[in-house]
This record gives structure tokens, sequence and C-alpha cells, in this order.
């Protein structure tokens, strides 16, 4: 089986990651795509971030009705910070009969060769590409390489941040999250 994976905090997941996925699983060759809820980002500060259990519900919640769509915890047993060529080494471990790609917008592949052994994952996995507006250009090395594929997906230009600070501003984001996700973040009075 072909599976995509898709890397993210998810502080929360929203609209603009499952159209990404599901375009991604849709039109890339993928016979799904894997929703990894990373605990701690090298990239990113703790402090903002719900607990690991919360997120991970949060994408059950969201992709329970998405058949190829499937939430993965495999990076909560792993050191913190979690680095990409650590989790695929410990998918290869659990899932040899699977085959693993990794999806990633624009705006980190411009940042791939910050990553912690970044020519490794290259050497052995295929990167599937969407478009993101961002600042930079891509390296050089990254624009023609073969196992680096771009797929023509939607510009989505929500992010969880701004999701966060609208929610601390009282505004209305119902339609950015899916509605079981919207009403867990209600419920438990997230991100207030």
């Amino acid at each position: 089986m072909k599976v995509g994976l898709y890397f993210g905090t998810f502080n929360p997941i929203h609209v603009g990651h499952l159209a990404i996925a599901n375009h991604m699983v849709e039109n890339a060759d993928l016979d799904q795509v894997w929703m990894v809820v990373t605990p701690l980002s090298p990239f990113k500060k703790k402090s903002s971030l719900l607990a690991n259990h919360h997120r991970l519900e949060m994408v059950y919640l969201a992709t329970e009705n998405y058949d190829k769509l499937q939430p993965s915890d495999i990076e909560f047993g792993l050191p913190e910070p979690n680095y990409t060529v650590y989790t695929l080494a410990n998918l290869e471990e659990k899932y040899p009969q699977h085959e693993f790609s990794l999806l990633m917008g624009e705006d980190n592949l411009k940042g791939f060769h910050k990553w912690k052994n970044y020519e490794a994952i290259l050497d052995n996995y295929n990167l599937y590409v969407y478009p993101r507006i961002s600042e930079g250009t891509v390296e050089h090395q990254f624009a023609t390489h073969p196992r680096i594929t771009r797929v023509a997906a939607p510009i989505m230009e929500i992010s969880s941040t701004m999701i966060r600070k609208s929610i601390v501003a009282q505004k209305n984001i119902r339609p950015l999250l899916d509605i079981k996700v919207w009403q867990f973040i209600d419920e438990m009075n997230f991100y207030k």
C-alpha cells in the first residue's frame, strides 16, 4: 500500500488540512494519507500546543468520514523534538509492507535543506509538494529532483494560528472546521 504522510501539529486540524489531504490521496499515486500528529516539531514552541491526545482526537473526528485519510500517533512514543527521519525509520520497521512518501507544502520545501538528514530522506522517499504562498525560493537541488513531485492542489490560506486567534477574539470560525471538531473545541473551551 502507498501511504502519504501528512505531518502536522494540527492545533487544530481545519478544513484546509482536510482539503489538501483529500486532494493528495485522490490526485497523487497514493492509496491512503496518514495524518501524523506531531507532539513537538523542532520548529515550533510547545507552549501553544494542546495536549497530544486532544489534537489526536480532533484528527479522528475530522477524518472519520474519509476512508482514505487515517489519523496516526506514531510520533507519540518517539523522542522529542520529532525528526521526520527517525519517524520514517520507525514506520519502516512497523509497516515493512507499506511504501511511504511525504506530503509537504512548498513553504516547507524551501526550508527542507535544514531538516535533519534530509539527504537520506530524499534518497529513500518520494515527496509530494502542494503549492503554498510564502516568501523565499526553492533551493536549486530541489527544483528538478526526480523524487519530488509537485501536485496542483488548491492553495489553502487557512492557518491554525489564525483560527486560535479568532477563537480568542470570539469570532465565528465554524466554517473553517469540521463540525465535530468545532463542537469538541467549543465543549472543551479550547484556545479561549
